[in-house]
Parts: structure tokens; sequence; C-alpha cells
């Protein structure tokens, strides 16, 4: 039998933090292993219960936050424990913020109005390392994302895509699935998940979220065949 997942609570706000834990531990296969109520404290945190049986495998992250914000944790979380799972949750749904978390490999990113079924159905698709985005907050940052300033430094790396990969990142900035994708350009799914593969890895991204977000930052300057 698999372990529980081991939650690691973070929010300034105490009677959120006891809240959460009272919820999620009523879960069979949950447990929550420690809380902190600002950045610095979840990094601090971190480094105690790595390589220990207590380390977390998803973090509950709020945002605004004394110290160090959740945006500024995330960056931190994900580049020094990548196999540590990170989901927003927070009252804010502001685009620039759900934009910054989920280009700093934030996996999830929701409101805390969320339902408790739903909360629990989005840690565990997190922890099994899918993307999960409350209702309408993919939409906003997309929109966001796609009226910033295009930036005029192209990345070399993804001039350096073939014009079919370019062809395959834009459709997955549309949202397109890989039968989707597959069904438009006229090839198997499989030649599309390696397609996919080649872009994630070449690109240095995470997931489609990502690819989707960094695709509206730069693709509309360029062309494809």
């Amino acid at each position: 039998m698999s372990h529980k997942i081991r939650l690691l609570l973070v929010d300034d706000q105490i009677i959120i933090r006891e809240g959460l834990k009272s919820l999620l531990e009523s879960k069979p296969d949950m447990q929550v292993v420690g809380d902190a109520e600002d950045g610095q404290q979840t990094l601090d945190l971190l480094h105690s219960l790595y390589n220990t049986p207590k380390q977390p495998d998803v973090i509950l992250l709020d945002v605004r936050m004394p110290i160090m914000d959740g945006v500024a944790a995330t960056e931190q979380i994900c580049f020094k424990f990548p196999d540590t799972k990170v989901l927003i949750l927070t009252t804010f749904d502001d685009d620039e913020y759900i934009l910054k978390a989920m280009r700093f490999g934030a996996k999830g990113y929701l409101l805390k109005d969320t339902p408790s079924k739903e909360l629990a159905a989005a840690i565990r698709a997190v922890h099994q390392g899918y993307t999960h985005m409350g209702p309408g907050l993919f939409e906003k940052a997309f929109s966001q994302s796609a009226t910033q300033p295009v930036k005029s430094n192209i990345p070399q790396e993804l001039l350096e895509l073939s014009p079919r990969e370019l062809q395959v990142l834009r459709l997955i900035a549309t949202g397109a699935n890989n039968r989707e994708i597959a069904r438009t350009l006229y090839i198997s799914e499989n030649t599309v998940k390696n397609h996919v593969t080649n872009i994630l890895s070449s690109l240095g991204l995470r997931d489609r979220t990502q690819a989707a977000l960094y695709a509206n930052s730069f693709l509309s300057t360029l062309t494809t065949e």
C-alpha cells in the first residue's frame, strides 16, 4: 500500500491552518506533517524535514504572507526541493500571482472557497504530477500572458524548434490535447507525444501549462510553415 500523501500547510492565519489540518486529516490517504506561517519559515522547515519520513509530498501555500510571500517561496521551493509539489491555495485570483506562481513551478492554483471534495482531488492530482487549476483561473492567466508586451529577445532554444514542433506548441497553447493535435496536424498521437516531450525538454519546461504560458509570451512573433 502506498504511503499517505504528506502535506505541509502554509498560511499566515493559524485558524486557516487548523481548519485545513482538521479537514485534510479526515481523508484516509492524507497526513499533515507540518505547518508554517510564511515563506521563509517554510524553507527552513523543508530543510529540516528533507530526507526524513515527514518530507512533504505537497505544500498548500498561501500567496500574501509576511517576510516571504507565496510566489517568492514557490520559486525557491521548486528550485531547491523539486520533488515537493506546490499547490497555491489563496483568496486572490490576481492574474499576475497566477502567472508567476505557475511559471516558477507551482502545479496548481486554487481559491480558498474551493469545496473540500475538489481540494482533496486537486491534492491527489498534483501529487501524481498533474497540473490543477480552479475554474476560470487558467483562462485568467492565459489571457494575462497573451496581452503582455511581446519580448523582442526570442530565446535561442525556441528558435531551434522545428516548424512542426512550433505547430504543436501553438496548439498546446490553445488547450488542445494530444488527440486533438494529432487530428489537426494529421499525425499519430504517438508522434504528438514525442513532439511534446521534445518541446518540454528543449525549452526546460515542466508541463503543458508552463508550455502554454511560455508560448503566449513569444510565439506571436514567429511564423510556422
